[in-house]
């Protein structure tokens, strides 16, 4: 008889599939984000913005999971290099959440005031339709792979919508009614996630479980 792990795993072939898949999406997500960063520097040095260049810092650190990922599959055997690539994507979470944090509170204790922003509510709004389609392809992937780094990499997309769509808020809220305190405060939010994210991936608790098990009915708690 065979086993359920045998049956439900990929093939060879397919494998090397998924791999190839992994590696376009993550260079792609690389171009992007280093277009979005030195798009959202400018914008946000022009107008004062500290989220815009926040956000465009994240891409930064986004690049360097994305990175992660690419030296992982460059090798033959990517599973040799799994735990140090979801290190690398956990230490990343909290680069992250530090930032953040920091320029959150710089924000609500400094009262700095940003000017409106054409380009910065176009990037924010461009972002957030590119990247949760992004993050739910690399996260498919990584699933069927039964790659935790690849997971943990989509998280770090998911976590960039939310980012996208709070400096969106933030920057409407601040050029119509001038609450400047708004994306700060929601920035702080984001920063918890992205430690909670960060823990998680550093324990290895991102749905890691081998393709068969994450194929059956069972995985719906370890990968909602």
């Amino acid at each position: 008889m065979v086993s359920a792990d045998v049956a439900f795993a990929p093939s060879v072939d397919r494998t090397a599939v998924l791999q190839r898949r992994v590696r376009l999406l993550v260079g792609a997500v690389i171009v992007y984000n280093v277009l979005e960063a030195a798009t959202a520097i400018a914008a946000g040095a022009l107008a004062s913005s500290t989220a815009l260049v926040g956000f465009g810092l994240d891409s930064i650190v986004e690049v360097t999971s994305a990175l992660a990922i690419t030296w992982q599959y460059a090798h033959h055997t990517p599973s040799d290099r799994e735990q140090r690539a979801l290190h690398i994507v956990a230490y990343s979470f909290f680069a992250l959440a530090a930032y953040v944090t920091v320029d959150a509170v710089l924000s609500l204790t400094g009262g700095r005031e940003a000017d409106h922003s054409s380009l910065g509510i176009g990037l924010a709004a461009l972002s957030l339709v590119i990247m949760p389609i992004a993050s739910v392809v690399e996260r498919r992937l990584g699933e069927e792979l039964g790659s935790a780094s690849v997971v943990a990499d989509s998280k770090q997309l998911l976590l960039c919508s939310y980012l996208s769509a709070v400096l969106l808020v933030g920057l409407v809220l601040n050029s119509t009614l001038g609450w400047s305190w708004a994306d700060p405060i929601a920035g702080l939010v984001i920063a918890g996630l992205a430690v909670r994210e960060g823990r998680t991936a550093l324990r290895g608790d991102v749905c890691c479980a081998p393709p068969s098990a994450i194929l059956s009915e069972s995985s719906d708690s370890c990968c909602s």
